[in-house]
C-alpha cells in the first residue's frame, strides 16, 4: 500500500459520477476548499462541464470513462479507474455516490483509506430484484469503506435500518453564501424582473421555481398532478420547471400553458429571487442542496417530508413547509396557502435564510471534511502502539455487531451541528 511521506502533502482522489446536480457542486466545493488548504486534489470523472469547472480551479482532473447506471460496462470502467488509481496513487480515495461508490470501491479494495459518501442511498432508487442487487452490493462493499459519509442523520438511520454495517460520520450539506443571498448586488439591474418577463411572469403574477434533474426522483410529475388544484385556487400563477433530464419529454407532454421548462442553468441563484416560492417535491434524497439555496436567497419553500427534509428545516418552518412524499393534495395545499399570503411568506423565507446561514455554511461542512480526513490518514502514517485501546469518543456498533475502527484524537467528530463518528450498524449482519 502507497503511504505518504511524514510532512508531505497528502493526495485525494475524488471520483464521481454523476457530473451534474448536486453531487457536482458538492465536488466542487470540496475541491475548491482542500486546493486552498494546500492538499493535492485529483478528480477523476467523465468530461464535461464540471471537469472543465476543476480543472480551472488547479485541480488534476483525470477522464474517466463511465456510464451513470451500472450495467455491463461496470468492468472496463473498474479497470480504467484502477489505471487512475496507480498513476495518480492517492493517499485518500473519496467516492461521490452510487456509480462512483460502486466502481471506486472494487478498484480500491481497501488498500488506501476510502471515504464513500452516497448521496442518498442507490437501493431507494429502484425497486424490485435491482433494488434488492443494490442493497446486496451495499452492504457487502461496505467492507471497503474506512468511513461513511451521510448528509443527514435520516440518511445514516436507513442505512441502519438496511443492515449496513460500518462507520458512519454525519456531515450535513452547505452552501456558499456568498453565492446564495436573498441581496445580489453582483446582479445586473432588472436581472430577476427580466427573467419573469421573459417567461411569461409578470411582477404580480405568483411563480413557483422547482430546480432539479427532471427526473422521478426529484418528482416533478407530483408537481404537475398538484399544479391544477393550485391554478384553480390561484389563477395566473406560473411554474418554472429549472433543469434538464430524463423525464423532460414525458413531463412536457402533460404539462398546462402556466409550466415552463427552464432548461439546465449554469447558476440558479437568480431564479429563486426571482421566485415566490420554490419547491422541491422528491421522493428520496439524502439532503438536498436547492432548499438550502434557496433559504439563504430569502425565500420559502415546500419540500416532501423525506430523508434530511426535516433536518434541513427550521422547527419553525416544518409545518407550513414539509408534506407527505407522493401526495399532490399536500403539496397542493401547502402550496396554494404560501402563495396566497404573502406576509406569511416572508417571515418564513427570513428564518431560512436565518437557519441556513447559521447551520448550512458551506465552510463548516468542508471543514468537516478535513477534519475526518486528518484523522484518516493520522491513523495511517501513525498507528497505535502495541496496547494502545479505543478512547472514549470510540462508539462501538450495538447489539454485538464487530467494534468500528479505533477512534484516535485527531479523528475527531466534524464541528458542524449534528456531525459526529457514529456506527452505521445496529444488528448483526448476515451477508460474508
Amino acid at each position: 500500500m502507497h503511504l505518504p511521506p511524514t510532512g508531505s502533502r497528502p493526495r485525494v482522489l475524488h471520483i464521481t459520477q454523476p457530473v451534474d446536480g448536486g453531487v457536482a457542486r458538492v465536488v466542487t466545493d470540496l475541491t475548491r476548499a482542500q486546493l486552498a488548504a494546500g492538499l493535492r486534489v485529483a478528480v477523476a470523472c467523465p468530461d464535461g462541464a464540471l471537469a472543465d469547472r476543476l480543472r480551472s480551479l488547479g485541480a488534476d482532473v483525470r477522464h474517466w470513462r463511465a456510464t451513470r447506471s451500472p450495467g455491463p460496462a461496470l468492468v472496463p470502467e473498474v479497470r480504467r479507474l484502477a489505471r487512475v488509481l496507480e498513476d495518480v496513487r492517492p493517499d485518500l480515495v473519496h467516492a461521490h455516490s452510487a456509480k462512483a461508490g460502486l466502481a471506486g470501491r472494487l478498484a480500491v479494495r481497501g488498500r488506501v483509506p476510502t471515504v464513500f459518501q452516497p448521496h442518498a442511498w442507490s437501493f431507494e432508487a429502484v425497486g424490485g430484484a435491482a433494488g434488492a442487487l443494490a442493497l446486496g452490493w451495499e452492504r457487502w462493499a461496505a467492507r471497503w469503506a474506512t468511513r461513511t459519509v451521510c448528509v443527514s442523520e435520516a440518511e445514516r438511520l436507513r442505512g441502519v435500518r438496511a443492515g449496513l454495517r460500518g462507520s458512519c460520520t454525519v456531515i450535513p450539506n452547505g452552501i456558499d453564501l456568498d453565492r446564495f443571498h436573498a441581496d445580489a448586488p453582483d446582479d445586473a439591474p432588472g436581472d430577476v424582473a427580466g427573467l419573469r418577463l421573459r417567461h411569461g411572469a409578470g411582477p404580480r403574477a405568483p411563480l413557483v421555481v422547482c430546480v432539479g434533474r427532471l427526473c422521478r426522483q426529484k418528482g416533478q410529475d407530483v408537481l404537475l398532478s398538484a399544479w391544477e388544484a393550485v391554478l384553480r385556487r390561484v389563477p395566473g400563477a406560473r411554474l418554472a420547471l429549472v433543469g434538464d433530464g430524463p423525464d423532460r419529454t414525458r413531463l412536457a407532454a402533460r404539462a398546462p400553458a402556466s409550466v415552463l421548462f427552464a432548461g439546465a442553468v449554469a447558476d440558479a441563484a437568480v431564479w429563486y429571487r426571482a421566485a415566490d416560492l420554490v419547491v422541491l417535491p422528491s421522493r428520496w434524497e439524502g439532503m438536498a442542496l436547492a432548499p438550502l439555496e434557496a433559504m439563504a436567497c430569502g425565500r420559502p419553500v415546500v419540500v416532501s417530508d423525506v430523508d434530511g427534509a426535516r433536518e434541513g428545516l427550521p422547527p419553525a418552518l416544518v409545518p407550513h413547509c414539509l408534506v407527505p412524499p407522493e401526495n399532490p393534495a399536500a403539496l397542493a395545499d401547502a402550496v396554494t396557502a404560501l402563495l396566497l399570503d404573502a406576509p406569511l411568506r416572508a417571515s418564513l423565507g427570513h428564518r431560512g435564510r436565518t437557519h441556513v446561514r447559521s447551520a448550512h455554511d458551506v465552510r463548516h461542512t468542508t471543514a468537516a471534511v478535513a477534519a475526518l480526513y486528518d484523522g484518516l490518514l493520522d491513523g495511517v502514517r501513525r498507528p497505535a502502539a502495541r496496547g494502545d485501546g479505543p478512547t472514549t469518543e470510540n462508539v462501538p456498533l450495538a447489539h454485538g455487531g464487530p467494534p468500528a475502527a479505533p477512534h484516535r484524537p485527531g479523528d475527531r467528530p466534524a464541528a458542524v451541528g449534528r456531525s459526529a463518528v457514529v456506527p452505521i450498524e445496529c444488528r448483526e449482519s448476515t451477508h460474508p
